[in-house]
């Protein structure tokens, strides 16, 4: 049973990996892509947004079919459109040059859809599947396969891309066979695991789970998006003062911009199997995590060294890392089978909004000055810790799910 825990986990893990790859492998390669394509950087910047905006909404849509069809029935048809869009972008790079733009972005647009299906549903199944602890440390170790593959992307992207940029788009298709390969047959689905109702009804029973839940399950989704918001808002920043001030490019600011997400992905690991061996303290866990964001954020615009200023994004990285597999198992754990599809969409579609916020907000502050950037950013870590701590009430997101499915 061990064994095939173990199996199933890793099997889960391959989908967020490849999902994050989807923006992550493409960035480091906008400037070759710009000159290839004869487009502006704007234009570049349309691959990323109309992939997460196709993404960002029609993960409500398959969160539904999935709780009325079936997890894998979603995962697996997802992963493959993934493919395709991949195929249509690489197809239309290399053979209309400068003359497939659009039909890349049309792509992108089938990739994002794909990408929809993905990772919020394999939360889902991953709830469904496993109870209690168990639950925890799959979900931390899930959680840091998303931040490896964040960590290993820039790094895969310019391998792939030593044979031709366009080869990136082709690489997200051939990565798509095994990991579809390994969900259809070593994922077993549970029996009963599907509820068909009118969407109407559908709509009703998540309300009331809102409704029943409200405080705890807002606040629960509030940290979602503000530990995301923080990541990408900070790294982003980062990137920009590496290049500008410190004068380091290429491969070694990758390295260095990967450093809190690396620490992100180890600390994800660990704190899942903490939860596991204790089954409680998740609002806790949360709450440290948020207020180690805080304090990391505090001092930043004192910092003036490189070294002390990396140690102290390591932080940041670390309180992400521990407040992430005790969110997401709240969340999951917030509905039965029969709506959990639905509520880890939202929970899905929250995290793509705190990622896409991040960048535009952080450059806002900054204008103003470096210092109420980051005080404000410590500021908003140090208050939704607070309300975390005192405002989720852990029995009632883990009173349904946890033992029932």
């Amino acid at each position: 049973m061990k064994k095939q825990y173990k199996l199933m986990v890793a099997a889960f893990a391959t989908v967020p990996f490849l999902m994050v790859l989807g923006n992550s492998m493409l960035i480091p390669e906008f400037p070759k892509i710009k000159s290839s394509l004869n487009i502006s950087q704007f234009q570049v910047g349309l691959m990323i947004t109309l992939f997460s905006a196709s993404a960002g909404l029609a993960i409500p849509i398959l969160g539904y079919l999935s709780d009325r069809y079936g997890r894998k029935k979603i995962i697996i048809p997802s992963l493959i459109t993934y493919g395709i869009g991949g195929v249509i972008s690489g197809l239309a790079a290399a053979m209309l040059k400068d003359k497939g733009y659009y039909i890349i972005l049309a792509g992108r647009i089938v990739q994002g859809i794909g990408a929809a299906g993905t990772y919020p549903i394999v939360i889902a199944l991953v709830g469904d599947i496993f109870q209690s602890n168990e639950r925890s440390s799959a979900l931390g170790t899930i959680e840091a396969a998303n931040g490896l593959g964040k960590v290993m992307s820039p790094l895969l992207g310019a391998a792939v891309a030593l044979i031709s940029w366009y080869a990136i788009f082709f690489s997200y298709a051939i990565l798509t066979i095994p990991i579809t390969l390994a969900i259809f047959f070593i994922i077993k689905e549970p029996e009963g695991n599907t509820k068909e109702q009118k969407l109407k009804d559908y709509i009703n029973e998540i309300k009331k789970i809102f409704s029943e839940k409200g405080a705890s399950l807002f606040f629960s989704l509030l940290a979602g998006i503000t530990v995301l918001f923080l990541l990408f808002g900070v790294l982003s920043h980062i990137s920009d003062i590496l290049e500008s001030k410190y004068h380091i490019k290429g491969l070694k600011k990758g390295l260095l911009i990967s450093l809190p997400i690396l620490l992100m992905s180890t600390s994800s690991y660990l704190s899942g199997l903490y939860l596991k061996k204790q089954g409680k303290n998740f609002k806790k866990v949360m709450a440290i995590g948020l207020l180690i964001d805080c304090i990391s954020l505090a001092i930043l615009p004192f910092l003036d060294g490189l070294t002390l200023y990396l140690v102290l994004l390591a932080f940041l990285g670390v309180g992400n890392g521990i407040v992430l597999p005790a969110l997401n198992t709240l969340v999951t754990s917030a509905a039965g089978s029969g709506q959990r599809g639905g509520i880890t969409s939202i929970y899905g579609s929250v995290r793509f909004l705190g990622v896409a916020a991040g960048p535009p907000i952080f450059s806002l502050l900054n204008e103003i000055s470096k210092t109420v950037m980051f005080l404000t950013a410590s500021a908003i870590a140090l208050i939704v810790s607070i309300l975390a701590y005192l405002l989720i009430k852990e029995e009632i997101l883990l009173s349904k799910g946890t033992d029932k499915g």
